[in-house]
């Protein structure tokens, strides 16, 4: 017997290219445009991998430093 999960209908903003990017990738492997979007907030936004090579923070705003000067901040002042 196939289980139901609620779901709320929302809309999203996307860039043309990343549209047609996104209605190719769903032709390709048979999945729902919303099936994929659904996926990717689960595997980066929610339950992300640890382990993984993705984003290390987030933040706002320009750097105060370059990755070069990233021992700086223990530098005498």
């Amino acid at each position: 017997m196939p289980m139901m999960t609620h779901m709320i209908k929302t809309q999203i903003y996307l860039p043309e290219d990343e549209l047609k990017a996104l209605r190719e990738t769903a032709r390709r492997s048979g999945r729902s445009m919303a099936d994929l979007v659904r996926e990717a907030i689960r595997q980066v936004w929610l339950h992300p991998d640890p382990n993984s090579t993705g984003p290390v923070a987030l933040w706002d705003g320009m750097p105060s430093r370059t990755s070069v000067e990233h021992d700086a901040i223990y530098d005498e002042q």
